[in-house]
């Protein structure tokens, strides 16, 4: 299929390649133009701005930086000139379920579809080919552009237009308590004695066993925090938690407390491009240890 995809970056750049090799014809655009360019001897065509990029394509897939970013892409003339009527905006990026609600409100008076199909899995997952991807929309629109979603990873639809973007608040939920559990393993493991990658296992296959548990808790203990999911992509995700809970008139403790701490992390530690394992640290800093 033709894919106009906008967003060459740390996930978008392996995910456009497995679209590549999976034999669609993919433009890219990406705001900072050498990011887009290195993908050109691998088969993309490389466009100068977004419009050209979604100009003739069946599906567009957007993955910026934020609702915010889309919502600027979207809102320029030329852009909104290009767009390919009959075709799909594939929403990829991490935003608010009302962002992407009012996304497909939009494209839909171009007569356009809309899907809400954020990720999850890192960069590994990405480059893998293997992400979870958690679709909101029409079922109809779900099955045309389930060929192009499972070049990268495996969808599933969720539900309506911001369900997608529902459950990947609820993953990074998952992710962030999770991310915490297993620091707060990890320190008590090493102050006591214990060898963590023994411990850990020990504990493959039981209960406790979690792919957190055996990335994250490895990262913990070699300190090796190059990001795969940066520290400051999980406070923006916690921030729009909490938001959507305070809407719905929820109390969310554990999500609320997680959110103070890698505001800390970020904002104080300036741990904002370190890998969201890095929480490890606050906790030592918290304890009065070495965070470095």
């Amino acid at each position: 299929m033709k894919i106009g995809f906008l967003g060459i970056g740390r996930m978008g750049a392996p995910m456009a390649r497995n679209l590549l090799a999976a034999g669609h014809q993919v433009t890219v655009w990406n705001r900072d133009p050498a990011k887009a360019m290195a993908l050109g001897p691998e088969g993309a065509v490389v466009a100068a701005t977004p419009a050209q990029a979604v100009a003739a394509a069946e599906i567009v897939i957007s993955i910026l930086s934020d609702g915010c970013a889309t919502e600027e892409v979207l809102a320029g003339a030329p852009l909104r000139a290009a767009l390919p009527e009959g075709g799909i905006w594939i929403e990829m990026a991490s935003v608010k379920p009302e962002q992407a609600r009012a996304q497909a409100a939009d494209l839909a008076g171009f007569g356009l579809a809309h899907l809400d199909a954020p990720v999850s899995g890192g960069t590994a997952g990405a480059e893998a080919g293997t992400l979870a991807i958690m679709v909101g929309g029409g079922a109809a629109v779900f099955d045309r552009a389930s060929p192009v979603l499972e070049a990268m990873g495996r969808p599933v639809r969720v539900g309506p237009s911001g369900a997608g973007m529902l459950a990947k608040l609820a993953n990074q939920a998952i992710v962030a308590i999770a991310i915490s559990a297993v620091a707060e393993a990890t320190l008590l493991l090493q102050e006591g004695g214990a060898d963590p990658a023994a411990v850990r296992e020990a504990l493959r296959g039981g209960f406790a066993d979690s792919t957190i548990l055996q990335q994250h808790g490895a990262r913990m203990s070699e300190g090796n925090f190059i990001p795969g999911g940066a520290s400051s992509v999980q406070l923006k995700d916690l921030n729009n938690i909490m938001a959507e809970a305070q809407d719905l008139g929820l109390t969310l403790p554990a999500t609320e407390a997680i959110q103070a701490r890698f505001g800390h992390l970020v904002d104080q530690m300036q741990g904002g491009d370190l890998d969201h394992a890095a929480l490890y640290l606050e906790l030592r800093a918290r304890n009065g240890m070495d965070a470095s």
